[in-house]
């Protein structure tokens, strides 16, 4: 089975448990053409994240502008600041549609006939891994965003200038490179909480309705086993010692709750259900047992970005865990 084994002495009851060596997955000759495009994508994600935890902002200028609004130096240096900042964010609105088109290849990959799910991640781990570097990414950007107000107050800064000029009959230069049809689309991603989540379960979704012959079952499925690997390797020390890179327990968590939150926007009852493949109670055990700073956007990301946490279906204890 190479570096995917099988985990002995656990209840296999509601879901099946496998070790998957996110470290060191190679592709395989039949993984190569997938793994090539999505690699593309992922080799992008290193640098928007750095871009976006450097992301200081232009308050200051924009303070000083609306403060001072026939000073017209002060105007030019406000939209000065903000110009280079909105094509940033341009850039990355850009990637979370190239990471949408990589999720879906992956999707494609590791839902198709004739292998079932589980066959699937066993054969493609390369593929496996990059499905869960998307989601490490994913929740990395989100939580960098969601502690930014910048973001939002330099582009609603940038709409309120084109528009106050567009009303002065000003064209301005930067209107060229995000034009309003893109602003209107950039001001929708950035307005959602944890954007590139729900990017990624929006394409999800879609890509289940799309694929009307392929059962919905082998996508949650994909997810379910996935979140499986996640939380035994977290909750195993002899598998978790088998880790070479301190960083990997957070690489493991992140992937845990990406997939239990796509699963739960895409399964028809959700993650949190009794008849759900999840075991939730042991994947937020896993998280609570972890030093409270580096899981708490985690704990958060399930609290407020899941579609059936409140659901009547939902355990008082489950909830009871996510107070």
């Amino acid at each position: 089975m190479g570096n995917l084994i099988k985990v002995l002495g656990k209840d296999l009851e509601n879901c099946p448990h496998f070790f998957l060596d996110f470290e060191n997955a190679q592709p395989t000759e039949a993984e190569t053409a997938v793994w090539n495009q999505v690699s593309a994508v992922l080799e992008e994600a290193h640098g928007i994240l750095a871009e976006l935890q450097s992301y200081n902002g232009a308050g200051q200028e924009i303070r000083e502008a609306i403060q001072n609004p026939g000073d017209l130096q002060l105007q030019e240096k406000a939209w000065n600041a903000v110009c280079p900042l909105v094509a940033k964010l341009k850039r990355f609105y850009e990637f979370s549609l190239r990471l949408e088109n990589a999720l879906r290849s992956l999707l494609e990959a590791l839902t198709s006939p004739p292998y079932a799910p589980m066959q699937h991640l066993e054969r493609e781990q390369a593929l496996a891994k990059q499905f869960a570097e998307i989601l490490h990414f994913t929740l990395s950007f989100d939580e960098l965003k969601m502690t930014n107000p910048a973001i939002q107050n330099d582009f609603s800064y940038y709409r309120r200038t084109i528009s106050r000029n567009r009303l002065n009959n000003q064209q301005l230069e930067a209107e060229n490179e995000v034009n309003n049809e893109m602003a209107n689309r950039m001001s929708l991603f950035y307005a959602e909480a944890t954007p590139m989540l729900k990017t990624l379960s929006n394409a999800t979704t879609k890509f289940v309705s799309e694929n009307k012959t392929l059962p919905i079952e082998d996508t949650t499925d994909c997810l379910s086993t996935m979140a499986c690997v996640c939380r035994v390797m977290l909750e195993t020390p002899e598998y978790r010692c088998r880790f070479t890179n301190t960083d990997t327990m957070l690489f493991c968590m992140r992937v845990m709750v990406g997939v239990i939150i796509l699963y739960d926007h895409v399964h028809p009852v959700g993650a949190f259900a009794k008849t759900s493949k999840i075991d939730m109670k042991g994947c937020i055990k896993v998280l609570k047992e972890q030093p409270s700073n580096s899981v708490e956007g985690l704990l958060n990301a399930l609290r407020y970005t899941t579609r059936h946490l409140n659901d009547d279906s939902t355990s008082k204890q489950i909830r009871a865990l996510l107070q």
